[in-house]
């Protein structure tokens, strides 16, 4: 009788630190996200006049976390690409960045935001391509620790072609209409705004056919830390969500994702 009571009481005592163990396991409910961007790069983010956060990825994160019933943090980081800080968890995510092959190797993506195009863009005068024998010896602006620049580096450089690396788009645009620079490879959207919609920028334009290859992606989305599958997870819920309700189309289309670059095709 006494065995029996003893093996009675250990398999409740079990059943307890299992149940235990399992409430531990649980994630606390979710309160908030910590979206880091890079706040200099418009139209997808900035700071405006008051030194508010502003711009479509910003837009589009404040309604993820409407949709999800939490707080969103912004953390204004110096490049969009700070995986370390990522891993060492200082936010929980990073806001608008292309899934390329070579970035899936170290964070997960939700699924896609909205798509883009890269384009190279010089004088119109200049007659040049986005080939590597039409910009040998040329001098080609990107943005530094992009996937421009590393698509540049990989591809054009060891065929001559000279990659020039910028920490703003601003001094990339400057050095191009300056004429220190020969020509930029650039997303569509934040090329119109920066130059190509401007007074500076009609002399520029979109040279040659769109630039794809898997170092330059050809979409937008948020990157997480591997193990995060939930907050993946709770990311793309919310995205359908504001997609099926409308939201989604409100929040991008003022900013012309689609609109047709003027250049020669």
């Amino acid at each position: 009788m006494v065995l029996v009571y003893l093996r009675i009481s250990l398999v409740v005592l079990l059943l307890g630190v299992l149940a235990c163990a399992n409430t531990l396991a649980e994630e606390p409910a979710r309160r908030e996200i910590r979206f880091a961007v890079a706040a200099q790069f418009p139209p997808f983010q900035s700071r405006d006049s008051q030194g508010q956060m502003v711009g479509l990825n910003i837009e589009l994160g404040n309604a993820l976390c409407q949709q999800l019933n939490v707080r969103c943090i912004w953390v204004d980081q110096v490049l969009v690409e700070n995986f370390p800080a990522l891993e060492a968890r200082q936010f929980d995510a990073i806001m608008g960045m292309a899934p390329t092959s070579r970035r899936r190797q170290r964070v997960s993506f939700t699924e896609d935001l909205y798509p883009f195009t890269t384009r190279l863009v010089a004088r119109k005068a200049s007659g040049l391509l986005p080939t590597k024998q039409s910009l040998k010896g040329k001098r080609v602006g990107v943005l530094l620790k992009s996937n421009r620049e590393a698509f540049a580096l990989a591809k054009w450089a060891p065929a001559g072609v000279i990659v020039k690396s910028f920490w703003l788009n601003e001094d990339l645009v400057r050095s191009l209409v300056a004429g220190d620079i020969d020509a930029t490879l650039q997303g569509t959207v934040e090329i119109r705004e920066a130059l190509l919609d401007t007074a500076d920028g009609q002399d520029f334009d979109f040279l040659g056919p769109a630039v794809s290859a898997q170092l330059l992606g050809d979409s937008v989305a948020i990157a997480v830390r591997k193990p995060d599958t939930a907050l993946r997870s709770d990311l793309n819920r919310a995205l359908e969500q504001l997609i099926h309700n409308g939201e989604y189309q409100r929040i991008i289309q003022p900013y012309r994702l689609d609109a047709s670059p003027s250049a020669t095709q």
